[in-house]
């Protein structure tokens, strides 16, 4: 009986071996920059971004002027101010200092933002085709190679980026 049990187990773990091998990974890489670069609609949101950045630098353009105005101002008339004058003009000087200052962090922040609203699409979109491509052609992995995420290719992983090209109708 013993002896059966034993063959049953080692009949088990025979199976369980052979599925096992019989499992095999696929692994595959893609450039997703490259991708993205690529993209038809990422000319558009490039153009979008340039329009944005040249309306925030012509806001602070006209704040520069302003504060170059007033700075020039006050060094022409500081002689005759009285004490009061002064202190309020080197006031407004310092605060338009402040607003400057604060309009440029805010600005970059709202810039940053913007990029990030219209590639969202975009990015949508090349992980989506990377996914159905995964699916379509069973990968188990596709790893992106232009993070930085790729330590090795050998010769059993596969270079995907064509596919995905494919998927999103890049040529």
């Amino acid at each position: 009986m013993k002896n059966v049990i034993k063959s049953f187990y080692l009949i088990g773990l025979m199976l369980f071996m052979s599925c096992a091998q019989a499992q095999t990974i696929k692994i595959g890489h893609v450039d997703s920059n490259a991708l993205m670069n690529q993209m038809p609609e990422r000319a558009q949101v490039e153009k979008q971004l340039e329009d944005y950045q040249k309306q925030l630098e012509g806001e602070l353009r006209t704040m520069m002027t302003e504060y170059q105005k007033k700075v020039t101002e006050y060094q022409n008339t500081v002689a005759t101010m009285s004490n009061l004058i002064r202190q309020s003009k080197e006031k407004e000087i310092t605060d338009l200092e402040g607003r400057i200052r604060d309009f440029q962090q805010n600005a970059e922040e709202e810039f940053a933002d913007k990029r990030v609203e219209l590639l969202k699409p975009i990015v949508d979109k090349v992980k989506k085709a990377i996914e159905d491509v995964g699916k379509e052609n069973n990968y188990t992995y596709i790893i992106d190679s232009s993070m930085g995420v790729l330590l090795y290719t050998g010769t059993n992983a596969d270079d995907v980026t064509g596919l995905v090209k494919t998927k999103l109708n890049i040529k």
